[in-house]
Parts: C-alpha cells; sequence; structure tokens
C-alpha cells in the first residue's frame, strides 16, 4: 500500500475560542491516515489558546508574536509546520470526516496540480453554495473575481450542476490545500496584503509558475463566513479594493495592464459614487483610500517587482471568464454562474 503524503491542517485563529469549541472537534474526526492539525495563534487576548491546549491535547499550537492578518499570519506559521500538504482551514468551518482524501487523490493524480479546493456550502444554509468559494473561484477580463455558485452576493442552491472537477483560476482561502514545496517556491502570501484577495494572487503566480489550480467536488465543507469582518464593513471593502489593485498591478501582462486598469478606474469611480448617493459615504471614502494607498504602494513598491515567472495574458489562463462580469449581472441580470456562459478550455 502506497504511503499517504503527510497533511497538516493549519486553522489561524485570532480570538476565535467559540469557532474553534464548535468546529475543531469536526477537524480532529477527520478519516485520514497521515494526518497532523495545528492551530496558529495570531495573538489572540482571549482564552482560546488554553481552551485548545486543555480540550484537545493532539492539536499542536504555534504561537505568533503578532496579529499580521490571514497573509503574515499563515506565512509566518507555516515556517514550524512540515508536511507534504498544507492545508489553510479559517476558524469557522465544519468538515466532514472524509473531506481530505478525495482532494489528496486528485493530487496525486497530477504533480502539476499545486493547489485545489473542496466544495464549500453555506454552514447555515447547508445546500447553498457559501460565498467565500463555492464551487471554485474565477475572475474575469477587468480582474473581478466571482465563483461558481457565487456571483457578487448571490449564491446558488446546490443541485449537482457543480459536481464535475475543474481547473479554476483560484481556490479559497477558507478551505485550501497546496503542497508546500509550491507554496514556498512562489514565496507564499504577499504579508502587505493583510487580508482579502491574497489567495486569488498566489494562485495567479502558480499559474504563472506553470501549475494548476482545481476544485474537487467530491470534498464538501460548511463555512460559516464573515467572522472577522462581516460583508458591508468598509474596512473590508477597502482591502478588497486595494489588494485587488494591486494584485492586477502585480501579475497582467503588460500589453494588458493600461487597457485594464483604466477600464477599472472608471468603474471603480461609479461605484464610489454609487455608495455615496446610496447613502453609504463610508464606503465611497473606502474605495478613494484603497486608491490612494494603491498608488502610495506603486511608488514605493512597483520598481522593486522581480518577475520570478512570465506574465501570462488572461487569456492564457485557467478559470477565466472572457467577459465582463459585472456586465451580465446587472445589466443582462444573469445571476447564475451557467448564465455567464463562461469558455471552458
Amino acid at each position: 500500500m502506497p504511503v499517504l503524503p503527510s497533511v497538516a491542517v493549519v486553522i489561524l485563529n485570532w480570538n476565535g475560542k467559540a469557532f474553534l469549541e464548535r468546529f475543531l472537534p469536526s477537524v480532529c474526526a477527520s478519516a485520514y491516515g497521515n494526518l497532523d492539525i495545528y492551530v496558529a495563534d495570531n495573538a489572540s487576548t482571549d482564552d482560546s489558546v488554553a481552551f485548545v491546549q486543555a480540550a484537545f491535547p493532539q492539536v499542536k499550537i504555534i504561537r505568533n508574536a503578532t496579529n499580521s492578518g490571514f497573509a503574515g499570519g499563515y506565512n509566518e506559521a507555516l515556517q514550524h509546520v512540515k508536511a507534504d500538504i498544507f492545508v489553510l482551514l479559517n476558524q469557522d468551518v465544519e468538515v466532514e470526516p472524509d473531506w481530505i482524501m478525495p482532494v489528496i487523490t486528485r493530487m496525486q493524480e497530477d504533480q502539476l496540480i499545486a493547489a485545489c479546493q473542496p466544495k464549500l456550502r453555506a454552514y447555515h444554509d447547508r445546500q447553498d453554495f457559501e460565498y467565500a468559494g463555492a464551487a471554485g473561484g474565477w475572475m474575469d477580463i477587468l480582474g473581478y473575481t466571482f465563483c461558481r455558485g457565487r456571483i457578487l452576493y448571490t449564491t446558488e442552491t446546490d443541485d449537482g450542476q457543480y459536481n464535475d472537477t475543474q481547473d479554476i483560476f483560484w481556490a479559497s482561502g477558507a478551505a485550501l490545500f497546496i503542497r508546500s514545496e509550491c507554496f514556498f517556491e512562489v514565496g507564499g502570501f504577499d504579508p502587505y496584503f493583510f487580508a482579502h484577495m491574497e489567495e486569488v494572487d498566489l494562485c495567479w503566480r502558480l499559474q504563472r509558475a506553470g501549475y494548476r489550480i482545481v476544485y474537487c467536488p467530491r470534498s464538501v465543507v460548511y463555512h460559516v463566513g464573515g467572522g472577522s469582518l462581516p460583508q458591508g464593513n468598509p474596512r473590508k471593502l477597502y482591502l478588497n479594493f486595494r489588494n485587488n489593485l494591486i494584485m492586477l498591478c502585480k501579475n497582467l501582462h503588460f500589453d494588458e495592464q493600461w487597457i485594464i486598469l483604466s477600464q477599472r478606474h472608471f468603474l471603480d469611480l461609479l461605484a464610489a459614487f454609487k455608495s455615496l448617493v446610496s447613502g453609504k459615504p463610508k464606503d465611497m471614502l473606502a474605495i478613494f483610500r484603497a486608491y490612494r494607498d494603491y498608488y502610495r504602494w506603486r511608488r514605493k513598491e512597483e520598481k522593486h517587482l522581480h518577475d520570478a515567472y512570465p506574465r501570462k495574458r488572461l487569456y492564457d489562463l485557467k478559470g477565466v471568464f472572457h467577459g465582463i462580469m459585472i456586465w451580465r449581472y446587472y445589466f443582462l441580470n444573469r445571476r447564475r454562474f451557467s448564465e455567464l456562459t463562461p469558455e471552458k478550455k
């Protein structure tokens, strides 16, 4: 019998005792024979670490010195983890006992699969796809991200319509399987992102390096979502806009940068104006702050960017919708992924 790859489930925790109390038992019940479970604590101020040590002595603890967000927290913690496959799991995720093996089997079939995500359903509406990953992440030609099963704030019910294994553009950081050597090869997460979009940026760099990102529907997990920053929070909006712009600047082919970023600037200005007339001035200010800090980043960091891997045109990458998602969503009323008629490659 072949030796199973070693797997390390690493749960990044920040003041998450209530989540750990509810969801860690399901993780510890995972049916996989070569598994270690870690809680990487991001300088929590509650007693979550003491709780884990007392209630789950088999779980290993990593203590980060500061709270450097999702990106920096995982970068720091994973330096102390030895495994063939890392599984980055949010603290608010419930898993089924057999959730690991289907993904590992799929990854073992092709060594070019660097990252993989299971099907994400909503914890509170268990037949619905969950916002943060649904059935795999995609991106349109202007850099707007969405999922099979979730476009903007519209989520679909899982009726088996996305039960096919498929290459995707990005795998959700809520439940991300990734080869450890690939994670370190491309430099891990960008710590400047802090949170939001860091997994999309990572998967884009993995594709540039020649790897595949895959969705595995035979593995199912249930995500609460919004545990750190809920939808509609201006801080979340700021990070999403800022990090998305930086990601585009870092990864777009140079021939595509001007046309895509100029269109994005126009559309983002419209989004800011819409926030103002909708009575959400804090959202408008969040978008303006995102642009301010994006341009500060460009002045300071862009000239230092080192492209270790070629910048590929979006049309040459998997999981890219060759159209403008927001146009079809708002003006053509196409709210389901299947209605976007994405091109499959």
